[in-house]
Parts: C-alpha cells; sequence; structure tokens
C-alpha cells in the first residue's frame, strides 16, 4: 500500500516510516530538510522535498496514496513570528485536508496533542472533558483551531480520525532541548534534574514504541471524526526521575521553586533582546509546569487495542538508548 507521511523525520513520524516500511508499504515521506535524508534511507520510502504550506508539494508526495498519516507539526514554546505556527499546523493541516479529498485518499489520521485538552484538576482527563484553563501557548491553541476544521473536511468525504499523544520519550532522536529524551539525556549525562517544588505534579508520559503503534491502529480501527488519547503512565515529575535513578544509581533532583523559573524565564527573554538568542522558554510557558497534566488512554484502549508498555520496561529500553548512542 502506498501511504503519504508528513514529518517523516520528525520524532514521531521517523519511527513511524520505519515501521510502516518494514511491514512492507510504499512510504511517500515529505520533508523540509536535506539534511534528513541520512534517517529515512530506506527501500521502501520514497523522499520528496516540500513544506506543508504549499499545497504542489504535497499533490506530488500524495499521489496514489490510499492512507495519510498527518504528523508534521510546528512543535514550539515560542517562535518570534508566531504566525508561522499556525501557517504550519492550521494552513498546513487544511492543505493536506485538501489534496487527500482531491487525490481520493480512504483515510487520514492526523496527530494533535493532549495539549489541546489542557490540565486537569482532578482525575485523568478524557477526550470528552472541556478544557478547564485558557491558552497561553500558541501551539497548543492552533492545534485546537485544526481540529476544529476536521468536521467541515469529514462533511465533505473525508475520513479524518485524531490521535492525541502526551509526553513522549523512548529510543529516537532529540528533536529540540525540551523534549524528555533530552531532560533524561541530560539527567544521565550531569546527574541532576530540575523539576518543579513541590515535585508532585504529574505528567502522562507515553512511549514512543506505543505511540507509533496506536497511530498504526488508529488507522486500521478508529472511528470516522473521533479523538483517541495516546498515552501512558501518570506520575509525577518526582517518581519519573526518581525510577531513572533507581535503574541508574545515580542522580540528583533539585526541587526549583516558581520565582526562581520566572526569574530564569525573564533572564532569557533580557539575553534574547540583547542577543537575539530564543530563550529556552518563556514566563507563558512556567504554569504549565506547575499543573498537573494527566489523562486517560482508556477509550484508545477499548477501541483500538492500544497497549501501554511497562514504565520500567520503557525507561531501561530508553535509558540503554541514550546511554550507548551520541544521537541527537
Amino acid at each position: 500500500m502506498n501511504i503519504f507521511i508528513t514529518g517523516a523525520s520528525g520524532y514521531i513520524g521517523n519511527q513511524l516510516a520505519h515501521k510502516l516500511a518494514n511491514a512492507g508499504h510504499c512510504i511517500h515521506a515529505l520533508i523540509r530538510n536535506k539534511k534528513m535524508i541520512s534517517s529515512l534511507q530506506h527501500e521502501n520510502i520514497k523522499l520528496f522535498f516540500g513544506d506543508i504550506t504549499n499545497k504542489e508539494d504535497i499533490k506530488n508526495a500524495i499521489r496514489e496514496c490510499e492512507q495519510v498519516y498527518h504528523v508534521a507539526g510546528q512543535v514550539r514554546s515560542w517562535m518570534k513570528d508566531p504566525s508561522i505556527i499556525y501557517k504550519v499546523n492550521v494552513e498546513g493541516t487544511a492543505n493536506v485536508f485538501e489534496e487527500a479529498i482531491n487525490s481520493g485518499v480512504e483515510k487520514v489520521v492526523f496527530t494533535s496533542t493532549c495539549g489541546v485538552i489542557g490540565p486537569s484538576m482532578k482525575g485523568p482527563m478524557t477526550e470528552k472533558d472541556p478544557r478547564l484553563v485558557g491558552y497561553t501557548l500558541d501551539y497548543e491553541l492552533s492545534k485546537k483551531i485544526a481540529e476544529d476544521i476536521v468536521p467541515q473536511f469529514i462533511s465533505r468525504g473525508l475520513n479524518i480520525v485524531i490521535v492525541s499523544p502526551s509526553k513522549v520519550y523512548g529510543p529516537g532522536k532529540i528533536s529540540h532541548s525540551l523534549t524528555y529524551n533530552a531532560f533524561i539525556k541530560s539527567f544521565l549525562s550531569r546527574g541532576i534534574a530540575f523539576i518543579p517544588y513541590p515535585g508532585n505534579f504529574e505528567g502522562c508520559f507515553g512511549y514512543l514504541d506505543d505511540i507509533v503503534d496506536g497511530h498504526i491502529l488508529a488507522m486500521e480501527r478508529g472511528k470516522t471524526g473521533e479523538k483517541y488519547i495516546l498515552g501512558g503512565v501518570n506520575i509525577s515529575y518526582q517518581g519519573f526521575f526518581a525510577n531513572i535513578r533507581k535503574i541508574t544509581g545515580r542522580g540528583m533532583i533539585i526541587k526549583v521553586p516558581r520565582f526562581i523559573i520566572k526569574g530564569w524565564a525573564y533572564w532569557q527573554w533580557i539575553q534574547y533582546k540583547i542577543s537575539g538568542k530564543d530563550p529556552l522558554f518563556t514566563a507563558g510557558v512556567i504554569s504549565h509546569f506547575y499543573r498537573n497534566y494527566i489523562f486517560s488512554s482508556e477509550k484508545a484502549i477499548s477501541e483500538l487495542g492500544y497497549q501501554i508498555t511497562s514504565f520500567e520496561e520503557a525507561l531501561h529500553k530508553t535509558i540503554h538508548f541514550l546511554k550507548s548512542t551520541n544521537h541527537e
């Protein structure tokens, strides 16, 4: 089968492309950066260079494909020009859907994020729960707007399923410094993890292999217009790094008060104004550190057959990978 994948050079997309290619499918991979060619070397992967903001680029790559995994997105907590985030995540998504209709694609799996659902005040959030707070990140808001255009294309006959990964970790590329692979790698090399005080804020951590499998299951079994959370274990940041320390036998966990992180964010902003160097994170991101982001994957488990690898096994494999490679 011919399958079109956007974002095939990214963290999730790259693993997905190789898994489907290994299963014998012909993958049409649309990538922007020619430096990423080496990460997609496979006899069943055909490379197309372009951008989802350009319909012609999509048209060339999607031709003769029966399925589409739209994984590409501008995943940034901050950009000097935030309109780029919306151009890629909203307009680019609409372009992919439009060309999927024009090409007669059978089904599309669209990768969104649990960030659209937002933080939880009590138990794990589900796909049906309303968002409890406003949006502080353009990335999350852009994904919400992209989700909102899905019904328009379904009404025109396109079969679309939405998947919402949680925080992702596992053997794979470190795409930027705020991924959990990067946090784990830093903890392994420096022996220190900084977490928000008092350390009991929880997140939902999904293992990369599980989330890739969840995409494929959504294509096979997902219902038109439905959204499926692809998560993993809900655990505190203290518990997350304590488990790594238990496995490795080393490391120190330092709990950082909010005012210190806020001061660091403002200092980065001053440096940006002086030197032009992009800040690692801004004051708008800080609220995310001091909230619980826990989610239930029960719908994906019951309807798709989604499976969650044990936390201990997943951490062991991730740590082994990060120790044995100099992967960036």
